[in-house]
């Protein structure tokens, strides 16, 4: 069942303009149809604030369990921001402190961009915490993306990420380890997932944790690891919400610093992504551009358009799959919550005998 567009954020209109089924709070108080109230951590910075929004909203609305979808995005005033996200922000999200009043089902916690090697120093690490330490006693489940999954790991496992000699940056085959378990009924058994990040956890730290590893890439390490109870926190160290060109945009926005030299090095193209028509429009770019700066013209236009036409994504499918297995699992182990009081035998560290 679809989206309900029960506020005026604009990623409604947005999904439902690409074919999305949205539905107003009208048509939707006249089904009489189950709802899930998911939350929406977005800690992006703000370039891609909206775009993380729109990519995790659009994931959730693809679900094809029998609920109605109300998302609420809300944000860690903590996080130094500008004034476009700001008014964003503010007429748009929610605060948490009501939400916590009105409760939620389940919680999504987005990446972040980091500007301290140490995750503890970081401005957003208190108020996070606090919000998970809501969400543990108040939430069927929280699914964290990268830099999230790093940070739950690290509070609840004491697991330190490593630094990586180069990015993890691209697009990587992956193997499901772990066919059995819930998350992973029905999807290929090989697929592609994009990932982008300059640290790890791998799969040795995860399950001497007493984690359990879901999926994994020879090539990018673990994508997809569940909490010792199979099912509280869902951590994907991968980007599955990524859109086509979410790997492109930073391609971009890099090349465009090293031209305008704000970085010492050239960015490597991300891996397994570019075809080799892109490979050379994206070289034949940068030639133009330094050579431009070498004889003090204006570069030329990043060639967007043109690579847009030649990126494709290769995840998107796999990516619904997962997420709707875990609304599936938030669903019946909602249900189970509200029914408990009936019910004899169940295991309150895991209620749904995973």
């Amino acid at each position: 069942m679809p989206l309900v567009a029960h506020n005026s954020l604009p990623t409604f209109q947005r999904l439902r303009d690409s074919g999305q089924d949205v539905l107003s709070r009208e048509r939707a108080r006249r089904q009489d149809i189950r709802e899930l109230h998911i939350g929406l951590l977005n800690m992006m910075p703000d370039a891609a604030l909206t775009a993380t929004e729109n990519q995790f909203i659009r994931l959730v609305g693809a679900s094809n369990q029998i609920a109605q979808f109300y998302v609420y995005p809300f944000a860690i005033p903590e996080q130094e921001r500008g004034p476009a996200a700001l008014e964003h922000i503010e007429q748009h999200y929610f605060d948490f402190d009501a939400l916590k009043e009105q409760g939620l089902d389940a919680l999504i916690i987005t990446g972040a961009n980091p500007v301290n090697p140490v995750l503890e120093n970081e401005s957003f690490w208190d108020p996070l915490m606090a919000i998970v330490e809501w969400a543990n006693d108040n939430v069927a489940s929280v699914l964290c993306s990268c830099l999230a999954t790093h940070a739950l790991v690290k509070s609840r496992h004491d697991i330190e990420r490593q630094r990586l000699q180069r990015k993890q940056w691209g697009v990587y085959s992956h193997k499901i380890i772990a066919p059995e378990h819930p998350l992973t009924w029905e999807i290929n058994t090989r697929f592609d997932a994009p990932h982008s990040r300059f640290n790890e956890v791998s799969e040795e730290q995860l399950e001497e944790a007493g984690l359990k590893v879901l999926v994994g890439s020879d090539d990018a390490g673990v994508h997809l690891a569940v909490s010792p109870d199979q099912f509280r926190a869902v951590y994907f160290q991968g980007h599955p919400e990524y859109d086509a060109v979410s790997l492109l945009k930073e391609y971009k926005r890099e090349v465009l610093r090293f031209v305008g030299d704000v970085r010492d090095t050239r960015p490597r193209f991300p891996e397994n992504y570019f075809c080799n028509a892109a490979s050379a429009i994206a070289s034949g770019f940068l030639r133009a551009a330094l050579k431009a700066k070498a004889s003090g013209e204006a570069p030329p236009d990043f060639p967007e358009t043109q690579l847009r036409a030649l990126v494709d994504n290769t995840w998107g499918d796999t990516g619904k799959a997962i997420v709707n297995n875990w609304l599936g699992l938030v669903y019946q182990y909602t249900n189970l919550d509200r029914c408990k009081q009936f019910m004899d035998g169940v295991d309150p560290d895991n209620p749904l005998g995973l």
